[in-house]
């Protein structure tokens, strides 16, 4: 890809686009068609660098994965207990910078007979926390060590034993995701109880929905305190939906624009909580249609609003590139946790509206953002943080001049984002 990307601002936004697959429930499936034994299907799968680095290290265990043309994944696995590395050296996993990947493989690797395997990824994922999930993990048994709470991981396999453990609920709630889809392989019982307000409770909601499907069920107290006695996965024939929080985009470009975009293949009852962006942009001033299987949005005159974004807060860059063009100033609030993201996505969000134009006070757990009379170009930094590429790509659609950096890291989870913005535009 180029170097940068930029676009004459063409007008309102109208068409209708799918989205690929989504990215958390593509991971989530992998786990789960690997830890169980036989053969499964994943329908719709998303093919991005996310997902290429969780299926590089699944086949790096002897799961055997591989694409049809349809976008379906074959999953062959032999269970945790035919997982295996090399005898004489630990294995070593290549994460690349998803969180998901790195996070979930450490606690499915618990569970494995033998072997001991190292985890690590690029500069920035060594920043990215995963103490508190290893604490947890070796509380039930298991023997994971990291660099003072950072990558790299260690896992020596051998099984978890069970028991009670804590874990950490305001940092991340991929450590609560990836203590679930292990904890059934336990030897005994396993009851999690979490610490803190567990953010982004939607993406815990997703993971045990994803379970159900593969036939492990869940006993939790309103996602406070959870058990699960030990249980089978079974291989399954699963459908994933397109990524909600890829559709935030083509909905914040209708919105900025005053043009109308329906997105297909999502509807209320998603497993995916991002899709309630668009009860924001209601709120700004949009018209949201809701039917089966698609939802549109309809751009009008935009308000400013105040919206506590911790259940949704991978939309955060989408919804502060949307208050560019409203009226009045938008206050975020209830998303500390995203300062361990790809980058730090208060600070990095702060900088680039600050070029445009934008007066925004950065708070520890949000943003101010109050617009400019007129936005002014920039070149936008993207930080190698696809959010902020694919955000920051909006405001490009009202505002000329403004250039987006580094467009090449939307491979993380949507490496065709900006030919199906183009193809949306009709340019």
């Amino acid at each position: 890809m180029a170097s940068s990307w930029t676009i004459a601002p063409p007008g309102p936004v109208r068409g209708t686009i799918r989205p690929p697959g989504s990215k958390s429930i593509t991971n989530r499936a992998l786990v789960c068609a690997a830890l169980a034994r036989g053969g499964s299907q994943l329908l719709g799968a998303l093919d991005s660098e996310d997902t290429r680095v969780m299926i590089a290290a699944l086949r790096q265990l002897g799961v055997r994965v591989q694409w049809r043309p349809d976008a379906t994944l074959e999953v062959e696995s032999p269970g945790p207990q035919g997982w295996h590395g090399p005898r004489d050296r630990p294995l070593e996993l290549f994460v690349a910078n998803s969180g998901t990947t790195i996070r979930f493989l450490t606690a499915m690797l618990t569970v494995a007979r033998e072997g001991t395997f190292l985890l690590d990824g690029i500069a920035r994922m060594r920043q990215r926390p995963i103490g508190p999930l290893a604490e947890a993990l070796n509380r039930l048994g298991a023997r994971v060590e990291t660099q003072g709470g950072f990558p790299p991981v260690r896992v020596e396999a051998g099984g978890l034993a069970g028991g009670q453990a804590a874990v950490e609920g305001t940092i991340s709630s991929q450590f609560l995701s990836a203590l679930l889809m292990a904890a059934p392989a336990a030897a005994a019982q396993v009851e999690l109880v979490v610490q803190g307000e567990l953010v982004s409770q939607p993406y815990v909601l997703m993971t045990l929905r994803v379970m159900e499907q593969f036939g492990v069920a869940v006993e939790h107290d309103s996602l406070r305190h959870f058990r699960i006695v030990p249980q089978e996965y079974r291989p399954q024939r699963y459908s994933v939906e397109p990524d909600a929080s890829a559709a935030s985009y083509f909905f914040a470009a209708a919105a900025v624009t005053g043009g109308r975009v329906t997105v297909q293949g999502l509807g209320r009852d998603s497993l995916q909580g991002d899709i309630r962006f668009v009860d924001l942009l209601e709120r700004m001033g949009c018209r949201v249609r809701w039917e089966q299987d698609q939802v549109s949005v309809s751009g009008g005159p935009l308000r400013g609003i105040r919206a506590d974004m911790n259940a949704i807060s991978d939309t955060v860059p989408t919804l502060a590139a949307v208050a560019l063009f409203a009226r009045g100033p938008t206050t975020i609030t209830g998303v500390e946790h995203i300062r361990h993201k790809e980058t730090d996505r208060i600070a990095a969000v702060a900088a680039e509206l600050r070029k445009l134009g934008a007066a925004v006070e950065e708070r520890s757990d949000g943003l101010r953002i109050t617009p400019p009379a007129q936005p002014q170009p920039a070149r936008i930094a993207t930080y190698n943080d696809h959010r902020m590429a694919m955000s920051f790509a909006v405001a490009a659609l009202r505002v000329p001049g403004v250039e987006i950096l580094e467009p090449g890291c939307v491979e993380k989870t949507y490496p065709r984002f900006f030919e199906d913005l183009e193809r949306l535009l009709g340019v």
